[in-house]
């Protein structure tokens, strides 16, 4: 007779459950747990690589903090980040991947298979071999981008560093949004559309009262992931370091400028912990929206 719901377990299999689940739970311990306290604490003392800060550090308590808020170099930092989760994450990646989806929803044959693979090389090409590709394609003197506009002498990189590393980010990671619209719109049942069509709606009253709706859930889940991914990507170093005097500097390429390069690591933690908020509150609305789906699909029940 199978055990009744609600009952204690068994002594034998609590032991089974914890030797199976210790192992998760220290691996979590030791590579997120203990770096975020430890993160947290450095982010309150004056902790440098050098000097005498490196040898005995002082607890400032919040000095960090207000000084970070305080810098004109970190809200600036902060309001390329936006830019640059913006233009690349939310209209970049999230609008081309859906356009990608939406025209080989139907599709067969090479051009659909040719046309994903395209875009797969691009996500799962090392993000070194990618900066160096970009490079050169956007090289003052032999870029191929000038070549094909004519336009010999054009630094890209050094006259629009931040569209330069949007459109970077864009490429590299539109295939996650494609895949996952391409699996979300593979759902959307195919009579709907044709009765939309045949009720004379337009492409747009299909995509907004059809598609869209049955596809809200993914679309809140790509939004997410990819917003959290760029506001956290650390491969622009590789194509301008942050250049020219701080035009492309996004967040993470400001801690390690500060942290590492300047050797301020007690003021590099205590803006890490800041972004950490701030990816806890994407985190947070996330689960709002979703929650807020979620009921309101649920069908009532009957008096």
């Amino acid at each position: 007779m199978s055990r009744l719901k609600g009952a204690p377990s068994p002594p034998g299999e609590a032991r089974q459950v914890s030797t199976f689940v210790l192992p998760a739970l220290v691996l979590i311990g030791v590579f997120l747990v203990f770096p975020a306290l430890w993160t947290i604490y450095l982010g309150l003392t004056d902790y440098r690589l050098t000097g005498v800060e490196a040898a005995e550090p002082q607890v400032v308590g919040l000095d960090n903090y207000t000084s970070a808020l305080g810098d004109e170099r970190f809200r600036g930092s902060l309001w390329l980040t936006v830019q640059f989760v913006l233009g690349s994450a939310v209209i970049g990646q999230a609008g081309l991947g859906f356009a990608i989806a939406w025209v080989l929803r139907d599709r067969r044959g090479p051009v659909k298979r040719v046309t994903e693979g395209l875009v797969l090389l691009a996500w799962i090409l090392p993000s070194s071999v990618v900066a160096f590709l970009w490079i050169a394609l956007l090289d003052r003197d032999e870029g191929t981008l000038n070549a094909l506009l004519h336009t010999p002498g054009s630094a890209w990189l050094l006259d629009h560093p931040m569209p330069s590393i949007i459109v970077f980010n864009v490429w590299r990671g539109t295939a996650f949004s494609m895949m996952l619209y391409g699996a979300a719109l593979s759902n959307v049942p195919p009579s709907l559309l044709e009765t939309a069509r045949l009720a004379g709606a337009s492409t747009f009253q299909q995509l907004r009262d059809v598609v869209l709706p049955h596809i809200r859930g993914h679309v809140l889940t790509n939004l997410l992931l990819i917003s959290l991914w760029t506001f956290n990507d650390f491969s622009t170093f590789q194509m301008t370091a942050g250049g020219p005097d701080g035009r492309s500097e996004i967040l993470p390429v400001y801690i390690y400028n500060v942290a590492l390069s300047g050797g301020r690591l007690g003021f590099g933690a205590a803006i890490s912990f800041l972004v950490l908020l701030v990816n806890l509150v994407f985190a947070l609305a996330y689960l709002r929206l979703l929650r807020s789906r979620r009921t309101e699909a649920t069908p009532k029940a009957a008096p």
